[in-house]
């Protein structure tokens, strides 16, 4: 990925990850950078920032990957979700996400509690 490209936040996740579990293992910062350039094909550079992030946080949670679902809705009740969603600086996604987890009851890690 050497060029400037980022990438998404579930790489980014497991990029983390990945330098958490050498430095677990025991491979030291440097090292650590090194393995991570070779096996993203990044820049060491690149690589000491994941390591750095490692020892911040630890692992991350590598978020689920999103996809298109679309619905019909009333004309009246998509606009108050765009209102909303400008309303909130988020987007229209994040406050339908939002909207059905409440709906159905999703816990904390999005997924839905068993009946």
């Amino acid at each position: 990925m050497v060029g400037g490209e980022r990438v998404d936040s579930i790489e980014y996740a497991r990029r983390v990850n990945a330098a958490a579990d050498l430095l677990a293992a025991d491979v030291s910062g440097a090292e650590a950078a090194r393995v991570l350039a070779a096996r993203f094909r990044v820049s060491v550079r690149q690589a000491h920032r994941y390591v750095e992030q490692a020892v911040a946080q630890g692992r991350v949670a590598v978020p689920e990957a999103s996809v298109v679902f679309t619905v019909k809705l009333p004309g009246s009740l998509a606009e108050q979700v765009r209102a909303h969603a400008r309303d909130s600086e988020a987007t229209v996604s994040s406050v339908v996400a939002a909207a059905l987890a409440d709906c159905l009851g999703d816990d904390a890690d999005g997924r839905r509690p068993l009946p």
